[in-house]
C-alpha cells in the first residue's frame, strides 16, 4: 500500500463531507417540512391532513426507490447517485416554489423524495461503513449528526428568517438552492464510496498487498439480500424501524402545529424543532460511539425508550404549561432519535456484512420510511376528524413499547 502518513486519513474528509450532505439532505427535507404547514394552511386553505399527505408522499417516494439507490451505490459508486440525487431534489422545491394546486403540492414532494433518496442515508452511510473497519460506529455517529444539525441550522433560518421575510414560495427555491450549490459539489469532489479509489485500506485494516503502489481490493464480506431477507433478524429489525418511525416521524412533524395550538409562538415552537436537532446531533455521535462498545439492538433500545418518555411529556403539555416543559420534550425526542441511523447502519454491517449493504439498507429503509410516511399522516388525519392529539399521543406510546421489545428479541443471524 503506497500512502503518505503525513497526510489526515482520507476516510475523515469522507464523514466531513457526508455530514454536510445530511445536514442540508435532512435539514431541507425532514426539519423544515412541518414549518410550512401552517403558512400553506392559511395561504391556499388546505387542511392540515391535507397538507401532512405531502410528507408522507415524500418518505413513500424515498422509501421505494431506497432499495434501488442501494443497488445503485453498491455497482457505481456515491459520488454519481449523491450528485444526480442532489439536482433531482433541487428540482422539485422549484416545483413546490410556484404550485398552486394540491397535486403539485404532492408532485413536489415526489420529486424531492426521489432525489433526496440518492443523497441522505443510504449512500452516506455505505461509503463511512467501507471507509472504517475500526471505529465504524463512532464514523457513522459522526456522520449522522449531520441530520441533527441540519435540524439546528435550518429550521430556524426557515422558521424566523426566510418564511416570515420571503413567504413559502421563495423560502422553497433557497432550499433548492442549497441542495445544488452544496451537495453536488461535495459529491463530486469529496466522496469516494470505497478507500480503494484513493489507493488506501479503511481505517484499522493491516493486513494489505501492495499492488503498484495502491491498495489493492480486498474481498469484501456479506450475504445477499436474499439471504438476509430469509434471517428472523432481518425482519425483527423491519418490525422495529417500521413502528418506531411511525410514532417518532409523527410526533416530529406534528410538534410544531401541536405547540402553536398549546399558544406557544412560532419562535418557540421552531425553536423546540430547532432544539430536537440539536440534541439528535448530541444523540447521534453518542449512540454511535455506544454502538462500538456495547450490542447496537440495545443501544437502539435506549434510543427508543428516550423517545417513549418524550411523548409522556409531550401529552402533559397544555396552555398554561411553560416553555421549559417543550424544550423538555424536544431534548429527550432529540436524543433518543439521535440512534436510529447509527444503530440501523450498524445491525445492517453487523448481522449481515458490507458485500451488499447498499442495498440491503435500501430495503430495511422501505418500512422506516413507510412508517415515517403514514405516521404524520394519521396524526394529521385524526387531528381533523377530533381536534385532538391525544389518542394519537397514546398510540405512538403502544409503538414505541412494542419495537422496543422487537429489537431486544433480536439476535445476529447463525453463521455470521
Amino acid at each position: 500500500m503506497s500512502t503518505d502518513r503525513r497526510k489526515p486519513f482520507y476516510g475523515y474528509w469522507v464523514v466531513l463531507a457526508a455530514f454536510l450532505c445530511n445536514v442540508v439532505t435532512f435539514g431541507c427535507g425532514f426539519y423544515s417540512f412541518s414549518l410550512f404547514v401552517t403558512p400553506l394552511e392559511k395561504d391556499l386553505g388546505w387542511g392540515r391532513g391535507d397538507v401532512m399527505a405531502g410528507f408522507t408522499v415524500f418518505f413513500l417516494t424515498t422509501g421505494l426507490v431506497a432499495p434501488q439507490v442501494g443497488r445503485l451505490v453498491d455497482r457505481h459508486g456515491a459520488r454519481v447517485v449523491m450528485s444526480l440525487g442532489a439536482i433531482v431534489a433541487g428540482a422539485g422545491f422549484v416545483v413546490l416554489s410556484s404550485m398552486t394546486e394540491l397535486w403539485q403540492f404532492y408532485l413536489g414532494y415526489m420529486i424531492v423524495g426521489l432525489g433526496m433518496a440518492g443523497t441522505g442515508q443510504i449512500p452516506s452511510s455505505a461509503v463511512v461503513s467501507n471507509w472504517f473497519e475500526k471505529r465504524r460506529g463512532t464514523a457513522v455517529g459522526l456522520m449522522a449528526s449531520g441530520i441533527g444539525v441540519g435540524g439546528i441550522a435550518l429550521a430556524p433560518l426557515v422558521g424566523t428568517l426566510l418564511l416570515p421575510r420571503l413567504g413559502w414560495g421563495h423560502s422553497y427555491l433557497v432550499l433548492g438552492a442549497l441542495c445544488w450549490l452544496v451537495i453536488v459539489p461535495l459529491a463530486i469532489l469529496v466522496i469516494r464510496t470505497r478507500p480503494s479509489e484513493k489507493g488506501v485500506v479503511a481505517f484499522g485494516v493491516e493486513d494489505v498487498t501492495a499492488v503498484s503502489g495502491r491498495a489493492s481490493r480486498q474481498p469484501v464480506a456479506g450475504v445477499s439480500l436474499k439471504v438476509a431477507m430469509g434471517t428472523t433478524a432481518f425482519w425483527l429489525i423491519v418490525v422495529t424501524y417500521l413502528l418506531s418511525h411511525f410514532a417518532q416521524v409523527g410526533a416530529v412533524q406534528n410538534q410544531v402545529p401541536f405547540l402553536e395550538d398549546a399558544g406557544f409562538p412560532m419562535a418557540v415552537s421552531a425553536g423546540a424543532l430547532g432544539a430536537v436537532g440539536l440534541s439528535s446531533a448530541f444523540g447521534k455521535f453518542g449512540f454511535g460511539w455506544l454502538c462500538d462498545r456495547m450490542q447496537a439492538r440495545y443501544v437502539l433500545a435506549i434510543g427508543l425508550s428516550l423517545q417513549l418518555g418524550s411523548i409522556i411529556v409531550l401529552m402533559g403539555i397544555g396552555p398554561d404549561s411553560p416553555a421549559t416543559a417543550a424544550w423538555l420534550y424536544a431534548v429527550m425526542m432529540g436524543l433518543g432519535l439521535g440512534s436510529w441511523l447509527p444503530t440501523m447502519s450498524m445491525l445492517t454491517s453487523g448481522y449481515f456484512g458490507l458485500a451488499n449493504y447498499g442495498a440491503i439498507f435500501g430495503a430495511i429503509t422501505i418500512p422506516y420510511a413507510v412508517g415515517s410516511a403514514v405516521g404524520p399522516l394519521v396524526a394529521g388525519r385524526l387531528y381533523d376528524s377530533s381536534g385532538s392529539y391525544t389518542s394519537v399521543f397514546v398510540v405512538f406510546l403502544v409503538l414505541f413499547a412494542v419495537a422496543i421489545v422487537s429489537i431486544l428479541v433480536c439476535r445476529r443471524p447463525a453463521g455470521r
